[in-house]
């Protein structure tokens, strides 16, 4: 058998964490985004007043609250796409949240397709 020094072993362990934490990212960013790229779909129809907001048709005020959303939810996804930070990802959730909030107190909180 033969004999492997600490340090060779850690560094092997370390290596292969890092190919986890690879395949584990690529698969946690592939799952963002398939996440975003819904609520893009569902701001855009919002954006283009496809869908009513309990019947009523949607300002063009509340459209462009909608169409604010749309375009982040972009960027966050142009971002995710780019690269993974996690730190950066869940502030800009937040902010996305936060946008999603605004135009939904000012639309309603529901809406049919």
């Amino acid at each position: 058998m033969a004999k492997f020094s600490r340090p060779f072993l850690l560094s092997k362990r370390i290596g292969e964490i890092q190919e986890k934490v690879k395949v584990d990212t690529q698969r946690l960013r592939e799952k963002l985004l398939r996440e975003l790229e819904q609520i893009f779909n569902e701001a855009i129809k919002m954006a283009r007043g496809e869908v009513t907001v309990q019947g009523k048709e949607l300002t063009v005020k509340q459209r462009q609250m909608w169409a604010r959303v749309a375009a982040y939810t972009a960027q966050v996804m142009q971002s995710i796409s780019k690269g993974f930070d996690e730190h950066e990802i869940d502030e800009q959730l937040k902010e996305l949240r936060r946008l999603v909030d605004e135009a939904k107190a000012k639309a309603g909180t529901g809406y049919t397709a």
